[in-house]
């Protein structure tokens, strides 16, 4: 900066002042235009500034329109100020085609409706909004559904797939979106009502005699090929291909006009389904296998090879597998037809198999779908980036080009895991680029525009799925040659005359190597408390694990027993979805945005939700860890600084209940609880929500108890932890753990006093109290250590916190991994320890949850197989409880942590036959089922117990 910007009134500060007036005048004329939310806050702004790509843009405001009235008048404003427009749906897109730089219309909060749904012409009118599961949801009961299914069904828009022209698994059956499209209401650039269908009507003047003159290198220049998604379709509007408008707006990325309504077509949705499952010695064979089975008449023929699959579980033998999908109106004829396809390629195939059960197939599609996100790391924890996701050749040609692509790959020192859509040619892989140093980006620009060349010499097409957006827009001439591209500019001249639709995508794009989203990250490592172990501890790298694929943002979890992320169905809102605070993250780090570094309010105001479930480190398909992240940024936030009142009560209830015990105060701290002014009055200095019951303090504590009992002298064979909220809380569930475990011949032992998990001040930021508590139980656990006795942790955050933030905080301490590796559940120590035991026989039927924490890092299978044993049958639900230790009993969480009970939990109780066992293995998840239901859930220990006691009458 030279001295005059730098000196009082400056060109610097008149440039920033002429920024803010700017920025004022938008806001405010938007206002007058819209009914909708207009939003310039650095948080929507920042929330906004990338999607699913390797690109990032800043917009200057985000707008959630109303209605089509509500999207004319950003138009007509944009217009007047020449401010770019962008239409966003999920923000899930791969190319960089959901990011803008002027304002960003946000389509998913209010026109997201099904307007009508006709069963007898199998069409239904939706708005640009409306995501793709709750289109099939309402063609379901009519035995409809929608065709396109990209892997991000649960979440991404039918304006988007439109925008995109998008796939996904079944296209061999039913086609693209633009397959599937019969007509389009949109407004153009200059803000002009348009309604597309066959036939010229709606078309904007030239384009007629645009298309007319140039009919023959229409006819020659675009390759044939079932995924040609590159490009605008001019094609559609040959007469012989009956001049079809709405099929060829499709796949334009926002950059012709804005969608505000479709009528798209249904079809009949299989009566049954059945899932062949084909293994191959290796990828080539499976792509050279898969244009052989399209005859059979598959609804799918996806493929995958082993580098991508994190455990075969389920899988045939092989190195690579096609997913080929058949239906049918009964299970016998899917059956049939899948048996149908395994015998026919059964000469080139190792193994086989054939899935008819909805619960088995959709575990192994699971598989598939998260194959996004798991791609995005290289089995060394190297990271891989999108930016040639699906380029598609003729599926005849698959496997010479995945050789060519491989030796590609090679060439240019770079691994890559390819999958998808083998059955139309479609390949997605991303690729170890790296993107932050000068070297790796203009290798990066090297294989793009090698690997152009490579696809356009098979035949195919630089985009066959998710669209060119910047990614691969800049290398259309090669696959089209300059008439071709130069032909596409001039259309969207006649639509969009002031280029402000989506502006630097598509047609005279920004260079594939600009406004990557790396870019103004710091290149040094923050200085962080967490190790971050599986990114080099790098809390930068951490936070680059989200790559926007939003399977956070899905109305329902993702399977049955799935977590994350509850406070997004809660609310809706991106800012409390994984990959929102995310992404604020990373605005905090890049500072442009989100200025106040560790301080800023953006971040801390979208953390407060966050209920430190840990759902998304299990559920994410990269495994974003977002309890972590929150804990790492409040220690950060507040450190020197006052913090909440809750933070001191809740965050150090270790201490506090130790006192009471100490003291023996608990009868009257409990006596005192139920002073209503009294308690009115705690709760208010304390931070605790006015609608929450203070849960009863024990009168005995479980050491009390133990140190009261006759005890062995014999080595133990388990050490059993006294969590802060069994031993202070609810000791009866140690006291029952300890009845079984010595019913299965083990010898039980307690450790040392003051030995603590640090949960709760890990769960509040308290990271430096947190390693001091940490330290001490290491010391004091030393002598069992030593002996290496196993430790049954009843309550499963501290059997979490054990097992994770303790090697994470103090990973430098060999003692702390010992510690982790020693952790069992109690249903883990009873299966491994005493595996001849018989449980008793309690034979009721089971209803609940699973603790979130157990479900993101310990895992239930033990406990399902022991409730098994036991006869107790039946599954629990998955979700999350909503009270999340100190969460739902801070001041102001106190509806979002009932609403989230209201998803499952609570349900699945009201609807449970009255002889069922409510089952609870967390304090947390039991106190939400006592105030909000009246229930009293038991941890499984306790119901096992009880057998005991019956079965020694």
């Amino acid at each position: 900066m030279s001295d005059l910007d730098a000196a009082p009134g400056g060109p610097a500060r008149h440039r920033r002042d002429q920024e803010r007036a700017d920025q004022d005048g938008l806001a405010r004329a938007l206002r007058a235009a819209v009914r909708g939310e207009v939003d310039l806050s650095a948080t929507a702004r920042a929330l906004h500034t990338m999607d699913a790509s390797n690109y990032r843009r800043v917009p200057a405001a985000v707008v959630a329109p109303r209605d089509a009235d509500d999207v004319a008048g950003v138009l007509a404003v944009c217009r007047e100020r020449q401010v770019p427009v962008v239409a966003r749906g999920a923000g899930t897109s791969i190319a960089g085609q959901a990011t803008g730089v002027g304002v960003v219309l946000d389509f998913t909060r209010h026109m997201n409706r099904v307007t009508s749904l006709d069963p007898a012409a199998r069409t239904a009118v939706v708005q640009p909004g409306v995501v793709l599961d709750d289109l099939r949801a309402a063609a379901a009961p009519h035995g409809l559904t929608f065709g396109p299914d990209p892997s991000t069904h649960s979440r991404c828009t039918l304006g988007g797939m439109i925008g995109n022209n998008s796939c996904g698994a079944h296209s061999v059956a039913w086609g693209t979106t633009a397959d599937n499209v019969t007509a389009l209401s949109v407004l153009d650039g200059t803000g002009t009502p348009r309604r597309l269908a066959r036939g010229w009507d709606g078309a904007p003047d030239g384009l007629r005699a645009l298309v007319e003159g140039d009919l023959a290198l229409l006819r020659t220049g675009y390759p044939d090929l079932p995924r040609r998604i590159s490009g605008y379709a001019l094609d559609a509007l040959l007469p012989e291909h009956g001049t079809d408008l709405a099929r060829a707006f499709c796949g334009s990325e926002g950059t012709l006009g804005l969608l505000t309504e479709a009528v798209v077509r249904l079809v009949d949705a299989p009566r049954a389904r059945a899932l062949a499952v084909l293994g191959y010695p290796d990828e080539s064979a499976a792509a050279e296998a898969a244009a052989g089975l399209l005859p059979h008449g598959p609804l799918t023929v996806e493929g995958m090879a082993a580098d991508l699959v994190r455990g075969a579980d389920g899988l045939p033998g092989g190195g690579a597998w096609l997913f080929v999908e058949t239906g049918g109106d009964t299970p016998a004829e899917a059956r049939a037809r899948a048996r149908t396809i395994v015998r026919a390629a059964a000469p080139d195939t190792v193994d086989a198999l054939v899935v008819d059960d909805p619960a088995g197939q959709r575990a192994l599609w699971r598989v598939r779908e998260d194959a996004s996100g798991t791609a995005t790391r290289m089995r060394d924890g190297t990271e891989a980036w999108p930016g040639w996701e699906d380029c598609a050749v003729p599926p005849e040609r698959l496997g010479a080009y995945l050789r060519d692509f491989r030796g590609l790959l090679a060439g240019h020192g770079l691994r890559g895991t390819p999958y998808g859509h083998f059955g139309d040619g479609c390949i997605h892989v991303r690729i170890d680029f790296d993107l932050i140093g000068r070297e790796g980006i203009a290798r990066f620009r090297r294989f793009s525009e090698d690997l152009a060349e490579l696809v356009v010499a098979h035949g195919g097409s630089l985009s066959g799925e998710h669209g060119d957006g910047q990614a691969r827009a800049e290398l259309l001439p090669k696959m089209y040659g300059p008439g071709l591209v130069g032909l596409f500019g001039r259309a969207k001249d006649l639509w969009d005359p002031a280029g402000l639709l989506n502006p630097g995508m598509l047609v005279r794009p920004d260079p594939l190597d600009a406004n990557l989203r790396f870019a103004p990250l710091p290149r040094e490592p923050v200085d962080v408390v967490f190790g971050y172990p599986h990114d080099d501890g790098d809390f930068s790298a951490a936070v680059r694990r989200c790559v926007g694929v939003a399977k956070c943002r899905t109305a329902a979890t993702a399977s049955p027993s799935g977590v994350m992320c509850p406070s997004f169905r809660v609310t809706g809102e991106e800012e409390h979805s994984t990959r929102g605070r995310a992404h604020l993250l990373h605005e905090m780090l890049a500072g442009e945005i989100v200025t106040d570094g560790w301080r800023s309010t953006e971040v801390r105001d979208a953390l407060d939700l966050c209920l430190s479930c840990k759902g998304c480190r299990s559920d994410c398909p990269v495994g974003v860890d977002m309890a972590t992240y929150k804990a790492e940024f409040l220690h950060h936030h507040y450190e020197g600084r006052r913090r909440p009142a809750a933070h001191y009560t809740m965050g150090r209830l270790p201490r506090w209940l130790r006192a009471v015990a100490v003291t023996r105060t608990a009868p009257l701290v409990n006596a005192l609880a139920r002073v209503r002014p009294l308690a009115a009055a705690g709760k208010r200095l304390g931070g605790i929500a006015p609608e929450r019951a203070v849960p009863d303090i024990a009168p005995r504590t479980l050491r009390q108890w133990w140190r009261r009992r006759p005890r062995s002298r014999a080595v133990p064979d388990v050490v059993l932890w006294p969590d802060t909220f069994t031993d202070h809380l609810s000791p009866v569930v140690g006291r029952a753990a300890v009845a079984v475990l010595e019913d299965a011949g083990l010898t039980v032992a307690l450790p040392p006093d003051g030995v603590c998990c640090g949960i709760t001040y890990v769960s509040t930021g308290q990271l430096d109290r947190a390693r001091a508590v940490l330290r001490a139980t290491l010391e004091r656990m030393a002598p069992l250590l030593d002996a290496g006795t196993p430790l049954v942790v009843l309550e499963p955050s501290c059997a979490a916190a054990l097992r994770t933030d303790l090697t994470e905080l103090l990973g430098d301490d060999p003692r702390a991994h010992r510690i982790a590796a020693s952790v069992r559940t109690f249903a883990q120590a009873v299966e491994e320890l005493a595996p001849h035991w018989q449980p008793p026989h309690v034979g009721r039927p089971v209803v609940g949850q699973t603790h979130c924490h157990q479900h993101a890092v310990l895992g239930d299978a033990a406990e399902r197989r022991l409730r098994a044993r036991a006869g107790l049958t039946g599954d629990l639900s998955g979700g999350c409880c909503g009270l999340a230790g100190n969460f739902g009993f801070e001041r102001g969480h106190y509806e979002v942590s009932k609403a989230c009970a209201e998803e499952q939990l609570l349900p699945s109780v009201a609807a449970a036959d009255g002889d069922a066992v409510v089952l609870a293995d967390g304090f947390s998840c039991r106190t939400q089922l006592d105030q909000l239901a009246g229930v009293r859930g038991r941890h499984l220990a306790e119901v096992l117990a009880e057998g005991i006691a019956r079965r020694e009458r």
